[in-house]
C-alpha cells in the first residue's frame, strides 16, 4: 500500500494544468451529449469539482480517464433528467420558439445539424460514447479504452459499428446538401 501512496492524491497545480489542457476537449464531448453550450460548460466544471472533492483518493496516473468518465456520467444523468422534465412539460418552450432561421441557407444548415444530431442520439449509448470521444475529443483508442474501461479492440469495433450506423442513417445527406 505504501508504494501506491505516491500515485494517490491530486494537488491543485496538477488539477489546474489538467483543466487548461482538457477543458475544451471535454466540453466538445459533453456538448455532443447535451447539445447545450451552457449546460455542457456546467457539467465539465462539475466533473472537475467532483474529482477535486475526491482528490485524496484519486490516482494521478488515471485522473484523465476519471475526469472524462465523470463528465460522461454527469452528462448522461443530465440527459435523463431533462427527458423527465420534458415529459412533465417543464422544458423552456420560448427557447425553441425563438430559433428562427433568417435565410433559407440557415434553415438548410439547421436541418442538416438536426439530422446529424438525431443520428448520433439514436446510437446505443455504448456506441455514442465511443464516437463522441473519438470524433469530437479526438482521443486515441487507448485513451478511450482507459476512460470507458473496455479493451482497445472493443473501442475500435464500437467505433466502426457506430460509423457504419451513422453512414446508413445519414446516407442521403451529401445529396441533400449540394
Amino acid at each position: 500500500m505504501a508504494d501506491n501512496r505516491e500515485n494517490a492524491g491530486l494537488d491543485q497545480a496538477l488539477l489546474e494544468r489538467l483543466y487548461v489542457r482538457l477543458e475544451k476537449p471535454m466540453f466538445n464531448v459533453v456538448y455532443r451529449w447535451v447539445w447545450n453550450p451552457d449546460e455542457a460548460e456546467d457539467i465539465v466544471q462539475d466533473a472537475f469539482v467532483r474529482v477535486w472533492r475526491a482528490r485524496e483518493r484519486v490516482d494521478v496516473t488515471t485522473v484523465e480517464a476519471l475526469l472524462y468518465r465523470t463528465a460522461l456520467n454527469l452528462a448522461s444523468n443530465h440527459r435523463r433528467a431533462r427527458r423527465v422534465r420534458g415529459w412533465l412539460g417543464l422544458d423552456d418552450v420560448e427557447e425553441v420558439a425563438s430559433r428562427r432561421p433568417s435565410t433559407e441557407q440557415a434553415l438548410d444548415a439547421e436541418q442538416t445539424r438536426a439530422r446529424v444530431r438525431a443520428a448520433v442520439e439514436a446510437l446505443p449509448e455504448k456506441l455514442r460514447r465511443v464516437v463522441v470521444l473519438s470524433e469530437y475529443a479526438e482521443l486515441s483508442y487507448a485513451e478511450i479504452s482507459a476512460i470507458l474501461g473496455v479493451p482497445t479492440g472493443t473501442v475500435g469495433s464500437r467505433r466502426n459499428t457506430a460509423l457504419r450506423q451513422l453512414g446508413e442513417a445519414l446516407g442521403g445527406l451529401e445529396e441533400s446538401t449540394s
